[in-house]
């Protein structure tokens, strides 16, 4: 399987040069990196060359690396039912750089690449609809950031003398708590076998 992955990614990169800038084999799957100006013209080629047939996306994601130069690497997963096999594709991405949409070769690029831009703020030119997917409206930042906080920026909820929905700062009314690690029942007035605490004497 191994010989046919390393053949299929020897065609790929010997077709288009230009789009690949490396290759590698990892968990049975052939792993393409890609250059970003090449990603509309290489997916092409993946769904309409006969060796390839990569017709089916199954997956469009993205990973932040906030100490890189390049940000972001997107990761692109295809499938080819006609030749079962599996591809994937990665590609850095800075922060403020913009990325080809997929969505004119692949119609279900469009939920993949929304909630990339809603999770993670990359942006797509010539995507038809990019807006928010997951999060509300009046959002602020990006969730899957790693400089995003764990609390969020605002809250939101229904306010009764208003009778609407507002937003509001996120405050942290509980005063930090002094845990009690050694045991998964933090104040059960008996220990389990194997989490004994220590006792003075």
């Amino acid at each position: 399987m191994s010989d046919a992955l390393t053949h299929l990614g020897e065609h790929i990169a010997s077709r288009c040069p230009e789009a690949v800038t490396g290759q590698e084999i990892a968990f049975g799957e052939l792993t393409l990196q890609v250059s970003p100006a090449q990603i509309v013209a290489l997916v092409e080629f993946l769904r309409d060359d006969d060796a390839c047939r990569f017709s089916s996306l199954v997956d469009i994601t993205a990973i932040d690396y906030p100490s890189r130069g390049k940000r972001f690497e997107m990761v692109y997963h295809f499938l080819s039912m006609y030749r079962n096999h599996r591809i994937r594709l990665r590609m850095a991405v800075a922060e403020d750089e913009m990325v080809a949409s997929i969505t004119g070769l692949h119609p279900s690029a469009n939920w993949f690449e929304r909630e990339v831009f809603d999770m993670f703020g990359i942006l797509f030119s010539g995507h038809p609809d990019l807006r928010r997917l997951l999060t509300d409206y009046g959002f602020s930042g990006y969730p899957l950031r790693k400089d995003f906080p764990t609390t969020g920026y605002t809250e939101v909820r229904y306010d009764e003398k208003q009778k609407r929905v507002i937003y509001e700062p996120v405050k942290l009314v509980q005063e930090y708590r002094q845990f009690d690690f050694l045991s998964p029942w933090e104040g059960a007035d008996y220990a389990l076998p194997g989490d004994e605490k220590e006792t003075s004497t």
